[in-house]
């Protein structure tokens, strides 16, 4: 088992150890990260309870991530994830209310919920950084199912900011012809929710050995997927436990990417969107 960083984020921390959990493990985790507070504060039986393993299971899971005790882990938890401005209780009344009045209004208490506590997993950090990483030549981008939706708008808003963009999908040997010519000027974008994608090792394996920088955008199972991306943006997509998850947080992401991107693009970026507005004027008129 590789020794861990002690000054090591919990996020980081699972990177760490992403290849040695066990099926298990990587559902307490992707448990943690759906309700950090709610683990945070309480104990190693109510959190083991939640998935109905033995309590040992999460104290193996605290010394893996390179804890001596589950009260050391517990405390990193309440260090990380206790804020003083706590995002559940600013949103608790309007979540009670939701459930009087009905389903839209529930949704859209939740969707506030899981927006408020995007800040919790990630920050402006990690929205420049997959900025940096998809500054590219080209930009390899991966989704099934429901993240076909993200697909697509990363696929058309980067072609906007003048990315040659290149959406990937098909059978194994589509995606193995459409990764031919992948080269360490471009970058692989995955998007990976419920579980880890059945291509992802196979994909992120052609980006080492071509060299090419990757990006994920995940939902809790990111800090368990391995390999690890260079960049990896992971939060949880529904607002209450147990609740309908949407695509609602992934968005919010992603666009907060476009814009980082033509910030750091600059004159160019709005050189591309008038040749944008100059072409589509041609073709409607």
């Amino acid at each position: 088992m590789p020794k861990i960083d002690a000054t090591l984020a919990l996020v980081e921390r699972v990177q760490a150890v992403a290849g040695t959990l066990t099926a298990t493990e990587q559902k307490l985790i992707s448990e943690l990260l759906k309700a950090p507070r709610e683990v945070a504060i309480g104990t190693s039986s109510e959190f083991a309870a939640r998935l109905g393993v033995h309590e040992a299971t999460t104290s193996r899971l605290a010394r893996k991530l390179g804890f001596a005790s589950y009260a050391e882990f517990r405390d990193e938890l309440r260090r990380e994830f206790l804020k003083v401005a706590d995002p559940a209780e600013r949103i608790s009344a309007t979540l009670t209310d939701a459930r009087a009045r009905g389903f839209l209004p529930l949704l859209v208490a939740s969707e506030i919920a899981a927006l408020t506590g995007i800040a919790d997993h990630l920050g402006d950090s990690h929205v420049l950084e997959a900025a940096e990483k998809l500054d590219r030549r080209r930009v390899f981008i991966y989704g099934q199912g429901n993240a076909e939706v993200l697909s697509v708008l990363m696929e058309r808003r980067l072609r906007r900011l003048g990315i040659d963009s290149h959406p990937l999908a098909g059978s194994r040997r589509d995606l193995a012809e459409q990764m031919l010519t992948l080269s360490q000027d471009d970058t692989l974008l995955i998007f990976a929710f419920r579980r880890q994608p059945p291509d992802y090792e196979q994909l992120m394996q052609v980006a080492a050995d071509t060299g090419a920088s990757t990006v994920v955008i995940s939902g809790t199972i990111g800090p368990s997927l391995t390999p690890s991306p260079d960049v990896l943006l992971s939060a949880p997509r529904a607002g209450m436990p147990n609740s309908f998850q949407t695509l609602t947080v992934p968005m919010a992401v992603c666009n907060a990417i476009i814009l980082a991107l033509a910030e750091r693009r600059g004159p160019d970026a709005l050189a591309v969107l008038d040749r944008l507005g100059s072409l589509i004027a041609q073709f409607e008129g």
